[in-house]
């Protein structure tokens, strides 16, 4: 286990976790830059694949941003015909958000090369490295969760 008390340490993990970063987004990033897009539009279309029919204030609380700061990256992608945003049935005020054919392609292509990345380095360093590593991510999530 890494002493996080020595600052050599702290160094060299948050470095591997800058470079695992970086290498995961790595082709999602080109990808979204041809479109004229950045990972917040990968953020929204991902969580709107991951739960169909999600309110914006929903969505607000998964990204953990404010309305102010959705608003341009959701129009947009609106605009480009990835995402409808419908009246829910049972609330006409509710704005529903949904991929269009378009946008579930597009969300499907950025996932599937990062799934690529992760089977490849998962085969390479073994089931129990990869349950240490979704340990590891579950724990970080929780503490954001827990902060708000």
């Amino acid at each position: 286990m890494l002493d996080l008390k020595n600052p050599g340490a702290q160094q060299q993990a948050m470095e591997a976790f800058f470079f695992g970063y970086q290498a995961f987004t790595a082709k999602a990033d080109e990808m979204l830059e041809r479109r004229g897009l950045s990972r917040v539009h990968q953020r929204i279309v991902f969580f709107i694949a991951r739960y169909p029919n999600l309110s914006v204030k929903e969505l607000l609380a998964l990204l953990g941003v404010t309305k102010q700061a959705l608003n341009m990256p959701l129009r947009q992608l609106v605009e480009m015909h990835l995402v409808n945003s419908v009246s829910s049935e049972t609330d006409k005020r509710k704005r529903l958000l949904e991929l269009t054919e378009d946008g579930a392609r597009f969300e499907q292509s950025l996932r599937r090369e990062q799934v690529k990345l992760l089977e490849r380095v998962f085969a390479e360093t073994g089931e129990a490295a990869v349950d240490g590593w979704l340990a590891v991510n579950l724990a970080l999530g929780q503490t954001q969760a827990l902060a708000d």
